[in-house]
């Protein structure tokens, strides 16, 4: 209780106070790259769930397919995408996901059904939490976008990335508290001031 009401009482406020920055970064966003402005996809919420995650588009759309992820070195993310991402601002929408009570401030990143279906039956139980904007692995790979540089960002995802992102999430599942979000929310502004 003490977890979801933080989140429903912190994102209102955030939405209310960090709303001039939501509209600047949107309508940047708008002039630079036209619509969309937000980035929707589709990823696994609490017990399997599927839900809309919000973030500030911050590529040109391209077209067939594409790799799920991108190194700092994509050539589809634009100038204003560099600076938004540099400092977190395409994440914010997620304030509302939060709201809504599809993620949590603090809880595993939450990933793409069809990464969720290579979970072993004990990374399951990472399913049964909310997930969240930040975790362990959020301030571990903080500047993840530089290590996935390279021809196939997918493979150097699942080759450098993914075994330790699947360690610090159930690092948080069996180490979550309120104290422990707290400390996590620290860290994480701590990792944003703390970029070049």
């Amino acid at each position: 209780m003490a977890k979801r009401s933080f989140d429903i009482i912190f994102s209102a406020l955030g939405l209310v106070v960090l709303f001039p920055i939501l509209i600047s970064v949107g309508f940047l966003v708008l002039i630079t790259m036209g619509r969309p402005v937000l980035y929707s996809p589709l990823r696994s919420g609490r017990d399997g769930t599927r839900i809309t995650v919000r973030k500030f588009r911050s590529m040109l759309i391209a077209e067939g397919t594409t790799s799920h992820h991108s190194g700092d070195d994509d050539p589809r993310i634009t100038a204003t995408g560099k600076f938004i991402r540099k400092f977190k601002f395409d994440e914010l929408p997620q304030l509302w996901n939060v709201l809504r009570g599809d993620m949590s401030f603090v809880g595993p990143r939450p990933e793409t059904p069809a990464y969720t279906k290579l979970y072993t039956e004990e990374q399951k139980a990472i399913l049964a939490l909310r997930p969240g904007i930040t975790d362990f692995a959020s301030i571990e790979f903080a500047d993840l976008g530089s290590l996935l540089a390279g021809d196939d960002p997918d493979k150097i995802y699942f080759e450098k990335v993914w075994d330790r992102k699947m360690a610090l999430r159930m690092k948080y599942v069996d180490e979550r508290s309120f104290w422990v979000d707290l400390k996590l929310l620290f860290l994480t502004f701590s990792a944003i001031f703390k970029r070049d």
